[in-house]
């Protein structure tokens, strides 16, 4: 195995054996450093195994321009103390940039449309942010009175925002994203008025929905649900600090290594997920034990050994991101792999569905790629390749699996793990043995 800026060669690893401890989650860390802020005005929230990436640097960085006091020891650190400002914020910057980070810019467009009163802010980020729709969410809060103008292109950042959200009944679209969902479930109890909430259209990601709402219970917002797509949530409330909290391990990140363990025999456990995890993604271990590896579930941890693995065909709208995994996995399984009613891998970090479909058949796969679903069938002897990563962590993680074939694999840009797990690569190696 080598390693080098700014590609990494996998090549003939035979096992993946040991105990691996997750990061912390991004979904969760985001959500927890923005409801923490919003904190009755002087509550402190101690948030442990906080994940430290690009993506929640750019929520942190966005919260301090705001003027909330966050006191953290240094940039390692997974230990954030964040004082409450009750949406009240202190400072009034002209713009937050928030790079790449979805999990930053869809909350925050909602919470701002409803905090903001007296002046305006300008929510940007990177390239490809800026080719990220959030027509949907636009949508829903201009219905509820927020004034938001999009300042290049109709329903994609940068935005400004002017506030002007109010209470009532409001709609949204769930078809494209749970992130919109997520954001007006964050938002609307922080008006003055109760509001019903009714989700339109086929929603995706529900369990992260339902982390939503599990998250916004503990920090003492009431959610009413009315039925599965209607919720009442009452206006007037105020975010209260559980005091602490600790940020669960990523189950997205916890599929590359339940993966390799698959392949590369096991035992391999790992540590900070498992049957009382509140991410709908460690329903990967269940679909890894339909392919036929060894899989044991217990509170906070998952341990799989190998096992004879088989062809996979599943609708895994569900848990979208883990589901990546599945079409690199899917070379190491007997048959044809389906993955579908995943749409909205097309608006991720980059077109997930063309690049995976791309990069598969550079090795030799055959690939069918619709416009909501993929099939993998695997050649008859891996190829090696150079390996495009579309500045995307996950394609650089779920492509690390072909290091276990005879051809390996290379890697372009591996540094882009820094999203969401920047000691990725670091510990695959450390972890994995090569012949």
């Amino acid at each position: 195995m080598t390693s080098g800026s700014p590609s990494i060669t996998l090549k003939n690893l035979q096992q993946c054996h040991g105990d691996v401890t997750l990061p912390g989650s991004k979904s969760i860390a985001n959500r927890a450093l923005l409801m923490a802020a919003l904190c009755a005005n002087g509550q402190e929230t101690n948030l442990t195994n906080v994940l430290r990436s690009d993506d929640t640097e750019r929520m942190l960085e966005a919260l301090i321009e705001l003027g909330v006091e966050i006191d953290v020891a240094d940039e390692a650190s997974t230990t954030i103390k964040v004082t409450g400002c009750g949406g009240r914020w202190p400072k009034q910057p002209k713009a937050l940039d928030l790079g790449n980070a979805g999990t930053a810019m869809r909350p925050l467009l909602a919470v701002l449309s409803a905090t903001l009163h007296k002046h305006d802010c300008i929510l940007t980020g990177d390239a490809r942010m800026q080719e990220r729709p959030v027509q949907a969410l636009v949508d829903a809060l201009r219905a509820g009175g927020a004034e938001l103008t999009c300042l290049q292109h109709e329903g994609y950042p940068p935005i400004e925002v002017k506030g002007g959200l109010q209470g009532g009944l409001l709609t949204i679209d769930g078809s494209a994203s749970s992130q919109y969902i997520s954001a007006m479930l964050m938002a609307l109890p922080l008006l003055q008025q109760d509001s019903v909430l009714q989700l339109t259209g086929t929603v995706v990601s529900w369990p992260y929905i339902e982390l939503t709402l599990a998250m916004l219970k503990r920090f003492g917002i009431e959610v009413h649900r009315i039925c599965r797509q209607e919720f009442l949530i009452p206006g007037q409330q105020t975010y209260q600090s559980p005091g602490k909290y600790w940020v669960e391990g990523d189950a997205s990140a916890a599929s590359y290594w339940l993966a390799a363990a698959a392949i590369g025999g096991g035992p391999l456990t790992v540590h900070g997920v498992g049957s009382e995890s509140i991410q709908g993604d460690v329903k990967f271990a269940d679909y890894l034990a339909e392919m036929g590896a060894d899989v044991q579930v217990a509170p906070h941890s998952i341990t799989v050994s190998r096992g004879e693995l088989r062809a996979l065909d599943a609708d895994l709208n569900a848990i979208p991101d883990a589901a990546m995994t599945f079409a690199t996995l899917a070379l190491f399984a007997k048959g044809t792999t389906h993955i579908r009613n995943i749409a909205n891998w097309r608006i991720k970090e980059t077109d997930r569905l063309e690049a995976m479909a791309t990069e598969l058949r550079k090795v030799g796969a055959h690939v069918v790629e619709t416009e909501d679903a993929i099939s993998v069938t695997p050649p008859d002897a891996i190829k090696h390749a150079d390996i495009a990563t579309y500045n995307d962590h996950r394609m650089a993680m779920c492509f690390a699996l072909l290091g276990f074939s005879e051809a390996g694999v290379t890697i372009s840009d591996p540094q882009c793990c820094s999203k969401t797990y920047p000691k990725f690569f670091d510990e695959f190696r450390a972890i994995t043995q090569s012949s």
